[in-house]
């Protein structure tokens, strides 16, 4: 269960990450395709828990590792946006998000 504050401040985090990685991911990532789908918030704030999907890439594992690679830097950008409304922003743990991939995988059992 998590509190109103935590919610808050996971809308506020996938949104400016989804800038992020729509604006900078040329420089960042060589413009990979990534989409923030979920963001979930520690309840003391310190850890951010963000699950990434990455459309038109072969190697979602090769990919995650490269966004690991770049984490500090995202980090740094994401203080400049919204160092004035969070006292700390915090650390950022990317994972994969499989969800479509599951949908898609019943979605193809369901048809056959």
């Amino acid at each position: 269960m998590s509190s109103i504050r935590q919610e808050k401040i996971s809308s506020l985090l996938k949104r400016e990450l989804a800038l992020i990685f729509q604006q900078e991911s040329q420089n960042l990532l060589g413009g990979m395709f990534t989409t923030v789908t979920i963001v979930r918030v520690t309840s003391d704030l310190g850890v951010a828990k963000i699950y990434l999907s990455f459309m038109a890439v072969s190697d979602k594992k090769e990919a995650l590792a490269k966004v690991n690679a770049v984490n500090w830097k995202i980090r740094k950008i994401l203080g400049s946006r919204v160092g004035k409304q969070l006292r700390k922003i915090p650390e950022l743990s990317f994972f994969i998000d499989d969800s479509l991939d599951y949908f898609e995988e019943i979605d193809q059992l369901l048809k056959d």
